[in-house]
């Protein structure tokens, strides 16, 4: 809608209550008590409004609608385009819509009601949300075949720790999964860089700026380019893939077989 005809809509309601909606200043636009109140029961008039919609498509067996994804980065950019693409070959009336971040800003956008499902890497603390895990992945040192550790079988956090090491930036559930293993084990990493997705990561890495640890499934290109050598952690380190959604929320069929056909996909694509 323009924003005139959207301030049309308020005005005509605001007639029909006869009470203002909305406190307007220069600066900003900010609800009146009757606008909250309205909000509250307008908010349940579309939830109500989904479950009649949801019902009627599960008598007819019809599955459309939209889904508001959410994702972190590794996720987005590794395993969503497979899974999303064999889902909508088999749900051609489904529109997915999708928004990346880091775990922090899709446990936050679930939380908030912006998406319907966030996929995330790291573990999640909220109770009142439901977190299934899909499945576990693999964390590796990574570093240029010409590196003085690449002929390594197994590497200790202890002997990367002497290299400059490049990381994911706050609120990254990567960071967060490599922070808690190394605090565990009582490693330092000699920090010399942060960046904000895997894909700029590999590209310092491939040019010398330093070493990482990165989820396995990131670097298989780059693996079999021989750009980069990826050698596993002792002690090994993994962490969980899992779904994010309200617990209580209602949940749309779209939505129900996303979920659904999602869990069944990491099932059959283990890596």
């Amino acid at each position: 809608m323009t924003q005139p005809a959207v301030t049309f809509q308020i005005r005509q309601l605001e007639e029909y209550f006869n009470t203002r909606l909305f406190d307007r200043t220069h600066n900003r636009v900010s609800l009146t008590e009757a606008g909250m109140r309205v909000y509250g029961f307008a908010d349940r008039i579309f939830e109500l409004y989904d479950e009649m919609e949801h019902s009627i498509r599960e008598m007819t067996g019809d599955v459309s609608g939209m889904v508001t994804l959410g994702a972190s980065t590794t996720i987005a950019e590794y395993m969503l385009p497979f899974l999303l693409g064999d889902f909508k070959s088999k749900n051609p009336d489904v529109n997915i819509r999708l928004k990346v971040s880091n775990t922090d800003g899709i446990v936050s956008m679930v939380e908030n009601n912006i998406i319907d499902l966030g996929i995330v890497e790291a573990s999640v603390s909220n109770k009142n949300l439901q977190v299934d895990v899909c499945r576990m992945d693999q964390l590796v040192a990574i570093m240029p075949p010409q590196h003085e550790l690449a002929s390594f079988d197994t590497l200790t956090p202890q002997q990367l720790a002497s290299y400059p090491f490049i990381c994911r930036e706050e609120g990254s559930g990567t960071r967060e999964v490599i922070a808690e293993y190394l605090q565990l084990i009582n490693a330092e990493p000699n920090v010399c860089l942060e960046l904000g997705s895997p894909e700029s990561i590999k590209s310092a890495v491939e040019a010398g700026m330093g070493i990482s640890i990165m989820s396995c499934s990131t670097v298989q290109k780059e693996l079999k380019l021989n750009t980069l050598v990826a050698i596993p952690l002792e002690p090994a380190l993994q962490r969980p893939f899992s779904f994010v959604h309200q617990r209580h929320k209602f949940k749309a069929r779209a939505m129900e077989e996303l979920l659904e056909f999602a869990k069944q996909y990491c099932e059959t694509h283990p890596e």
